[in-house]
């Protein structure tokens, strides 16, 4: 049959185990194969004669030698053949059993929705003629160990299983092999947890943990880690995929070029792409960096006196100035966050206050980036803090925006 036809076919049979898992294709009996590094049309050299004489021209002994075929020589008629060496068996195969129908139109429907998760999902007649979805193949350590994790993180049914791809009957509709981390050996040493903290923050970073950096594992951390290990699919062990995530983010910071920025102006530090910033100048309570080199990145820090209405006041400016566009406001006791977008830039703020004064910053980022501007905020958010005093802190300084005017009262 034609190749394309018979390599699915090929990997079929495998899986149900009807041919060895070393089996593989070849071509027809009968046809006619060019041989590589030979051109067409080239002859082999005829073997040399053996040279004609009398039987004592050559000794005796030297001509058995000649006639002795070569070690590894196969063209002795009386060569014993090597023994050949029994291939070793391939380790069963399993499928994680996600849902199963008797309508192939509700097969196929479930099918798709389950790619949009799991893209490798397939579909297979089961022997009882029903449809199953299903996820592999796969071996059964690895199959048994991201069974769990895919039910820790709520991404199967809680009543999926692990089934022998011998159990599964015919492929109707083929997936692909999954490419899931193996879990660690039985007899490996066990990784280290790294810190919690260090987890939420890696968390944060990827997009998948909302709550505080605080180090403390409650359901929302246990959740966002559940996720992030069936996302990443690094390693089933909950220890070694977050070490993993960790040295993602890593490397992540050092592509983006961050460094620490420490603003005299406002007395604040902060991870910051500097290699993408420029100081551009300080206004009020404002510190304001603008794009370098055309990067379409812009920094705004800010940082006053001041308590929740004074906070509001730089959000309402921080609005006012198109720095984050038609934005959605999220205003809660202590803390604003502002994130809107336009054709150009996505715009986010942050402000809080923090032992009466409002700190907090603004990040234009270029449209085409989004998960650096994500997650670069995020960096920027967890790790914000006061290393001094602003510039202006030893004399009055002028806010932001001026308090409103006193009303003044008629003396008679």
């Amino acid at each position: 049959m034609p190749r394309e036809e018979a390599v699915p076919r090929l990997e079929q049979l495998k899986q149900e185990r009807k041919v060895p898992g070393d089996s593989f294709l070849s071509a027809a009996e009968g046809r006619e194969l060019t041989r590589i590094g030979a051109a067409a049309g080239t002859t082999i050299p005829a073997a040399a004669e053996t040279p004609a004489g009398n039987a004592s021209t050559f000794p005796q002994g030297a001509a058995q030698e000649q006639a002795e075929p070569a070690a590894g020589d196969l063209a002795g008629e009386d060569a014993p053949a090597e023994p050949e060496t029994a291939a070793e068996p391939a380790p069963a195969q399993f499928v994680l059993r996600l849902e199963s129908t008797t309508d192939r139109a509700r097969a196929e429907e479930m099918l798709a929705k389950w790619r949009e998760t799991l893209p490798e999902a397939g579909l297979w007649t089961l022997p009882n003629g029903r449809l199953a979805i299903g996820f592999g193949p796969m071996d059964e350590a690895t199959g048994t160990a991201w069974l769990k994790a895919f039910k820790d993180a709520g991404a199967v049914p809680k009543d999926a299983f692990l089934a022998p791809g011998e159990d599964m009957g015919e492929i109707a509709i083929i997936g692909k092999v999954p490419d899931l981390g193996a879990p660690p050996a039985p007899d490996a040493a066990s990784v280290p947890m790294p810190p919690l903290e260090d987890i939420q923050r890696a968390l944060r970073w990827a997009g998948h943990y909302d709550g505080g950096i605080d180090g403390k594992d409650g359901p929302k951390t246990r959740a966002a880690i559940a996720e992030e290990i069936v996302r990443l699919r690094a390693s089933p062990d909950t220890a070694t995929a977050m070490a993993e995530l960790i040295r993602r983010r890593e490397a992540w910071r050092a592509e983006m070029g961050l460094a620490e920025l420490r603003d005299a102006h406002t007395g604040l530090a902060l991870p910051a792409p500097m290699e993408k910033l420029q100081f551009d100048r300080a206004e009020r309570a404002l510190s304001i960096y603008g794009p370098k080199d055309g990067s379409g990145a812009a920094l705004i820090l800010f940082s006053q006196p001041g308590g929740q209405q004074e906070m509001l006041d730089l959000a309402g400016l921080v609005t006012a100035l198109g720095w984050v566009p038609a934005p959605e406001r999220k205003v809660e006791r202590g803390s604003v966050v502002l994130d809107g977008r336009n054709q150009t830039h996505i715009g986010h703020a942050e402000g809080r206050v923090v032992d009466g004064r409002v700190q907090g910053f603004v990040l234009i980022w270029p449209i085409s980036d989004p998960e650096g501007q994500h997650r670069l905020a995020a960096e920027i958010s967890d790790n914000l803090a006061r290393f001094a005093p602003g510039a202006g802190e030893a004399q009055p300084e002028a806010p932001a925006i001026a308090p409103a005017l006193a009303p003044t009262v008629a003396q008679d």
